[in-house]
């Protein structure tokens, strides 16, 4: 019996919720990187990007491409990207609206009693 696509959806935004995965994917959404220009930019240790990317091709976001003795990373699909500039656009609405509102709370006339308030009774 398939798991119900709500719990693989679950999966693939649990494989998306580490900072160094997006990070790797970020990256890759511009162009293909070796290995060694990745652990330059995230400035971790080997294994942790090793372990980082296992995770990644796991999930089939990444793909190696093995020349000589390097290898390079690239992304299976623009999607990918794709789903990275939505969620930034989300992230950029979330916030708006929060320094919106933490104006208006910064720009309202305080309250009687307001322990915020600068005014003394």
């Amino acid at each position: 019996m398939s798991k119900p696509l709500y719990q693989v959806k679950a999966e693939f935004f649990k494989t998306l919720g580490h900072p160094v995965r997006i990070r790797v994917l970020e990256l890759l959404s511009e162009r293909d990187h070796h290995v060694s220009e990745l652990l330059a930019d995230l400035g971790i240790e080997p294994a942790n990007l090793s372990q980082q990317l296992a995770v990644l091709r796991r999930a089939r976001l990444v793909v190696p491409r093995k020349d000589g003795t390097t290898v390079s990373y690239s992304l299976t699909s623009p999607s990918v990207a794709e789903l990275l500039a939505v969620a930034r656009g989300i992230l950029t609405s979330v916030i708006t609206g929060q320094m919106e509102l933490l104006d208006d709370l910064q720009n309202s006339a305080s309250l009687p009693g307001d322990p915020n308030s600068s005014e003394k009774g």
